[in-house]
């Protein structure tokens, strides 16, 4: 059932999280698709670890083995489970009938999205607030900001508290994309000074969005 890489790992960004286990842990599926998902689970696990992750949907249970293609620790503490991390991951292995019911429930999310932006387009205010909700699991989950900088060809990334937007590179909300990211960065050095603006003002949008949802 497996992509190869990168972008088949086309993933839905969920309004909500979707409750889980992994390898009978507590778990919260951020994003999901046919592929892999994003998830923000206790421990640390290295790229290549593999477990089984368990939901449910439509009163059924969906088990597939994942494997972490990457993983970046949020909140630490003195002992490995104090410790959350967010953890890209891939599908492996489908468990029974997972496959069917892991389609079946993406097909079921991308038609509300796609109904949401017909109503949206026909004027239904409804459509537009459903929209506007879409990818809110992983932002109330992430906290804080990471600053990206380009320095003699060479980009370092740093969490940080700081909103404040380098003169030699952006920031952004923790919950971006690394894969987006890196096509911004690559952007970014192909650009000019008015263009590396625009890419700030971008990330600064990005940013207001952690301060907005930190206070509510």
């Amino acid at each position: 059932m497996v992509a190869n890489d990168r972008r088949e790992f086309q993933r839905l960004r969920l309004a909500k999280p979707i409750l889980a286990l992994m390898d009978g842990q507590n778990a919260l599926i951020l994003d999901i698709g046919i592929a892999g998902a994003y998830i923000e689970h206790y421990g640390a696990l290295p790229p290549g670890a593999r477990f089984k992750l368990l939901f449910r949907w439509q009163r059924a249970d969906v088990e597939l083995l994942c494997e972490v293609r990457r993983a970046r620790v949020v909140r630490s503490g003195g002992d490995n489970m104090s410790v959350v991390s967010h953890s890209g991951v891939q599908f492996v292995e489908a468990i029974g009938d997972a496959d069917a019911r892991l389609n079946d429930m993406m097909a079921t999310f991308v038609g509300r999205v796609l109904a949401a932006q017909r109503a949206n387009a026909s004027g239904d205010r409804g459509g537009e607030a459903f929209l506007a909700t879409i990818g809110d699991a992983r932002r109330t989950r992430s906290h804080g900001y990471v600053t990206y900088r380009l320095r003699d060809g060479v980009w370092t990334r740093e969490a940080t508290t700081s909103a404040q937007q380098p003169s030699d590179g952006f920031t952004v909300g923790a919950f971006e994309d690394d894969e987006e990211l890196e096509a911004l960065c690559k952007t970014y050095e192909n650009a000019g000074d008015e263009e590396r603006n625009l890419i700030r003002l971008v990330a600064e949008l990005s940013a207001m969005a952690v301060t907005n949802t930190s206070g509510v």
